[in-house]
């Protein structure tokens, strides 16, 4: 593949996986970035989703992706003379063509998680250092402006030595419930929100702190979501999936794809081709991930973390505190005040999240013999706090911000969660130096 030191022109792109979350590459690399790199080439078993993303091509006047199944993905790297993948499939197949691309001679932009399982993490490592490649985890969290603020505070001794981490993510009855309607509700596809999800926090908790976990403990289960938990309150809708069901209509819960062009494109219109749903019932049988966990987390700076996370709480936000020699720092984000119920207008798609567009974030200094002090913030606009279009910039633009996630970086954030999901069904605590051979990884460079 070609050598971005010698590269004339902009760089080469293919996308593994059309699903939702590609669309945001796609535009990008059509629209606001396609100054600094083409989408040459699609590649997914569903020809129906690669027309749809090649339609979103053609609508902004750039040329159409080339389109391949799986099984020509190293064809197609050196047919279109590709120079980076970006992996947006289901995660338990992020490693595999991670892999490939980076014997291929490519570099690779992943999704997070990095992957979903340990083999997956190894067979990346070892393919990084023996192809030299680079690879990019897409940690969009880490670009949000509030969040690269709260790490320069830190950084700069805000709060002195940092002791202790707490920190709750809340999703609400629609964010959180779309996890259990789709292929993330099988634990060997996504690894359970523990590595889906929880991947983006426990990387800001690395970042933010400079440390890599060391042992990991955590109790974890499905309470809320699930045929059982469906009957025991009540909540239970006697339907396999939403479309075409009487018994959807009523389901506060249930997700209405009709409602949405982009979503009967991607998916209604596409499931004659591989069988995939993406509107299960969320109180159906087959759900294997967890919908509320507790995790306690080791540092090599001494640093503890105490994590929550919920998938059914009737407001969406987040809670992180930092407990310091020389204070507290204290950061609340509400991104939905509470769940609005369905027809009120507040999401176009019955079942959809609601748009964050009144995210209010509150960011408080508590030193020692001080009245607290409230730190101005500026919310980013767009998804994930401004993350995206920022996390875009650097991918496409290719700098080093110091903020880019390597390998290293995507391997501890894994490395938390399957030992957090090790540690569930062990019942004891796990390490995470015994996962991986030791000297394997390389020092992360979100670290700097």
């Amino acid at each position: 593949m070609n050598d971005p030191a010698q590269q004339q022109g902009p760089r080469r792109y293919a996308i593994v996986g059309t699903g939702s979350r590609a669309r945001m590459y796609t535009h990008a690399l059509a629209t606001t970035h396609a100054h600094l790199g083409r989408l040459v080439a699609l590649c997914d078993p569903n020809r129906t989703r690669m027309a749809v993303h090649n339609a979103i091509l053609a609508e902004e006047g750039a040329p159409e992706a080339a389109t391949h199944p799986p099984e020509e993905f190293g064809a197609m790297l050196a047919e279109h003379r590709v120079d980076e993948v970006i992996v947006c499939t289901v995660d338990r197949l992020h490693a595999d063509y991670v892999v490939a691309a980076l014997e291929a001679g490519c570099d690779a932009i992943t999704e997070k998680p990095m992957t979903a399982d340990l083999d997956g993490c190894r067979r990346i490592a070892e393919a990084r250092r023996a192809t030299g490649r680079r690879v990019t985890v897409g940690f969009n969290y880490r670009y949000n402006p509030v969040h690269r603020q709260v790490h320069r505070m830190l950084r700069d001794g805000a709060i002195g030595e940092i002791g202790s981490v707490h920190f709750e993510w809340l999703l609400d009855l629609r964010h959180g419930a779309d996890y259990f309607r789709r292929w993330h509700r099988d634990k060997r596809q996504s690894g359970g929100l523990l590595v889906h999800k929880a991947s983006h926090h426990f990387d800001l908790v690395n970042w933010w702190t400079g440390a890599r976990p060391e042992e990991v403990f955590a109790w974890g289960g499905l309470f809320f979501y699930g045929e059982e938990n469906g009957r025991r309150h009540g909540l239970a809708s006697e339907y396999e999936r939403a479309h075409s069901a009487p018994g959807a209509q009523g389901d506060p819960f249930a997700l209405h794809m009709a409602d949405s062009p982009d979503l009967t494109a991607l998916y209604l219109d596409a499931e004659h081709e591989d069988g995939y749903r993406r509107d299960l019932n969320v109180f159906g049988p087959g759900i294997t991930i967890e919908d509320d966990m507790s995790v306690l987390v080791r540092y090599d700076t001494g640093v503890r973390l105490s994590y929550h996370l919920a998938a059914y709480s009737p407001w969406e936000g987040y809670r992180v505190a930092f407990t310091g020699s020389k204070g507290r720092l204290e950061l609340d984000v509400t991104e939905v005040p509470s769940t609005p119920p369905p027809g009120d207008g507040a999401a176009p798609v019955r079942g959809m999240p609601a748009p964050k567009e009144s995210t209010v974030s509150r960011l408080v200094l508590r030193n020692h013999w001080r009245p607290a002090e409230e730190i101005p913030v500026q919310v980013g606009e767009g998804t994930h706090g401004g993350g995206d279009v920022r996390m875009l910039d650097s991918l496409f633009g290719g700098g080093d911000d110091g903020i880019r996630p390597d390998d290293a970086d995507g391997a501890r954030a894994l490395l938390t969660g399957l030992a957090a999901n090790a540690s569930m069904a062990s019942g004891a605590p796990e390490r995470i130096d015994g996962l991986l051979p030791a000297g394997l990884l390389p020092d992360a460079g979100g670290h700097r």
